[in-house]
């Protein structure tokens, strides 16, 4: 636009450019508000806290590109040049540079102030009461699931005594585990009722992701993590939600997958597991 003073020139290339953002700008906002392709559906109560959090950023980042891509499409389209022209050019704007920094500042602060508490009610909120507790134990390539029988204690457990025949090394030695109930690839849990899952791996690093529930929780060798959630679903389907491990955890990783089915009540949980303690 000459020396920055002049009144531009419409050009081919700069309206095709202009139409080219227009498009962009158009088929972006049809798939955020539309969703043909978004998180799969919630089935955990605080699921719905990180769906509005993800809504929030992206509805932020949304105006954001809308915004400058919508400038960058008409001021090409606008404004063409000529061979004797050249743009202008200053070397800076200390207002304009204000405003945008603290603004950005200000969203950016609100942003993580509301991940943070999200965040918070997951990992550092009292722990439920009356939870179904599961212990969770990530190996190539499955994941093995342990629970209490009707005593209602853990039997103990020792990495001297994994074996082909047994993933998490239960003491044969210790009568509380007599009547525990281990199952590969299957968790069942109870609606409405919290879960809290003890995550731990024997080999490598895993991670358990539970997408519908919006839980995902890395298993670490040699530790023991704790992490819970509560079922809100009337999806009671025999197959079950996946349960994915959402690290490349060797060769095999792609077949580590198991299912969870979410169960009406306390009673339907523990006719399935006198059904799995029977065949075990």
């Amino acid at each position: 636009m000459a020396d920055g003073t002049g009144p531009g020139k419409i050009t081919l290339s700069g309206l095709l450019f202009g139409l080219l953002m227009l498009i962009l700008i158009v088929t972006s906002l049809y798939y955020f508000i539309a969703k043909p392709y978004w998180f799969p559906k919630n089935a955990s109560i605080h699921g719905t806290q990180i769906d509005q959090v993800f809504s929030w950023v992206l509805l932020v980042c949304g105006i954001a590109f809308v915004v400058v891509q919508g400038m960058l499409g008409y001021f090409v389209a606008r404004y063409g040049g000529k061979d004797n022209e050249r743009a202008a050019y200053w070397h800076d704007h200390p207002s304009a540079e204000a405003y945008l920094l603290i603004g950005t500042a200000v969203i950016l602060t609100v942003l993580v102030f509301m991940g943070q508490r999200v965040w918070a009610d997951i990992y550092f909120s009292d722990r439920p009461n009356n939870p179904l507790i599961i212990e969770v134990t990530g190996q190539q390539f499955n994941w093995t699931f342990h629970y209490a029988g009707a005593d209602g204690a853990f039997g103990k457990t020792d990495a001297k005594y994994i074996s082909s025949t047994d993933n998490i090394g239960m003491d044969p030695t210790d009568p509380a585990g007599k009547d525990d109930i281990v199952v590969g690839n299957l968790m069942h849990v109870v609606q409405g009722r919290p879960v809290l899952l003890r995550i731990r791996s024997n080999d490598v690093i895993h991670s358990f992701f539970l997408p519908n529930f919006r839980l995902k929780q890395d298993a670490v060798p040699g530790m023991k993590i704790e992490i819970w959630f509560t079922p809100n679903t009337d999806n009671f389907k025999k197959d079950g939600f996946e349960i994915a491990c959402a690290e490349l955890c060797g060769l095999g990783h792609y077949r580590m997958r198991g299912f969870l089915t979410v169960e009406p009540n306390d009673q339907a949980l523990n006719a399935w597991l006198a059904e799995q303690k029977a065949q075990q």
